[in-house]
């Protein structure tokens, strides 16, 4: 029988071609306007667990960056690092001529000597008189007036104290050091610059990027699409911990690095309705700068029972709602409206609409219709 001649040899030599619409007994186009068979391609569905990933893109970010910017008023003394490199918390970056702090230190010092000193006497002052009011031998008043004189003293000396602490974190702010790990830029200063305290404009920058950060971009929308396919039970994940990225490079390299969403953003921006997601990535090589535009791979779990419908195969109805065509039991076409779940690679991911088993046609569209 032709029919059974037609599906024996798409199953075997090509794996595509089915016969559709033929008679009953095979006869090729007989007399009586019977329509001969028409030859179409097919794949069999079969369901299966898909992984369903987010492609977002973003933009790197260091994961720390500090500003150096001075804390007393002087001159730089001198620079002592070499731009571009990796510095280490507590190196030397500045030095800042110290004479006059360390002037401002010592005047303080000898203020508090003799604050200690006058707040000693005070202190044997008002012992004394204590002793010989006991004895009725001076006054109340005079008691009184040397414990307000002790008293004195002893703010005077915490006064001192204040004020050599002061001049302390003064002179040691003459020596500028690195706050944090990372790489340094450029100097803003040469030696012999001015520089202020309140001044807007940073001596350096470090900037931390080993670790470095990626900022992801993606529509409230997707995000809400998302939690209704977890809810659903269309969408979960093995095991516990966060999403793991892949990042695609501006030259269409694929970075070797694989990063975990570590933080996402509370609100919604009123402007463009999209919401952030930061990705933490080991950076060893210092691939990724900050400031890159890069194209970033989420996964968002796997989708169960779903299956992979080639893109060729979808075509769209009047409404605009995804449709495809399968070969039924009996060889005829039926429409059929697909549910979508986003893509793989070439393929649709289909969620509903198609059943394992089906036959679904991929080539030879314009021979058929619905029936």
């Amino acid at each position: 029988m032709m029919h059974e001649k037609i599906l024996r040899i798409g199953l075997v030599a090509a794996g595509l071609l089915l016969a559709a619409c033929t008679d009953q007994n095979g006869a090729n186009a007989p007399a009586g306007g019977t329509t001969p068979a028409i030859e179409v391609g097919f794949v069999v569905l079969k369901a299966q667990s898909v992984p369903r990933y987010a492609q977002l893109s973003g933009r790197v970010v260091a994961h720390a960056t500090a500003e150096i910017r001075p804390q007393i008023d002087g001159i730089i003394e001198s620079i002592d690092f070499r731009e571009g490199r990796q510095m280490k918390a507590g190196d030397l970056l500045f030095k800042v001529r110290d004479a006059k702090f360390s002037a401002a230190y010592a005047a303080a010092a000898a203020v508090l000597s003799r604050a200690e000193a006058t707040e000693q006497s005070a202190q044997a002052t008002f012992a004394r008189n204590e002793r010989l009011q006991s004895q009725s031998a001076v006054s109340q008043q005079v008691l009184d007036e040397a414990k307000a004189a002790l008293l004195q003293a002893k703010a005077d000396v915490e006064s001192a104290k204040a004020s050599l602490e002061t001049a302390r974190i003064d002179l040691d702010n003459t020596v500028i050091k690195a706050p944090i790990d990372g790489i340094i830029g450029t100097a803003s200063v040469s030696v012999g610059s001015l520089v202020t305290q309140n001044q807007t404009d940073a001596l350096a920058t470090i900037r931390q990027i080993n670790p470095v950060n990626v900022d992801l971009v993606d529509t409230s929308a997707n995000l809400l699409r998302i939690r209704q396919d977890v809810e659903a039970g269309r969408l979960g994940r093995e095991g516990e911990g966060a999403p793991s990225v892949k990042l695609t490079l501006e030259n269409g390299a694929e970075y070797k690095q694989t990063g975990t969403i570590s933080l996402a953003t509370v609100n919604v921006s009123e402007s463009t309705g999209t919401f952030t997601l930061r990705a933490s990535f080991p950076n060893p090589e210092y691939i990724l700068l900050p400031g890159m535009f890069v194209r970033a791979s989420v996964d968002l779990g796997t989708m169960p029972n779903a299956f992979l419908v080639p893109q060729r195969a979808v075509q769209r109805s009047g409404t605009g709602d995804p449709i495809a065509y399968v070969v039924s039991a009996d060889s005829k076409v039926e429409q059929r409206t697909l549910s979508t779940g986003g893509t793989s690679g070439n393929d649709w991911i289909v969620t509903e609409g198609v059943k394992d088993g089906d036959r679904l046609i991929v080539d030879g569209f314009q021979k058929i219709s619905a029936g």
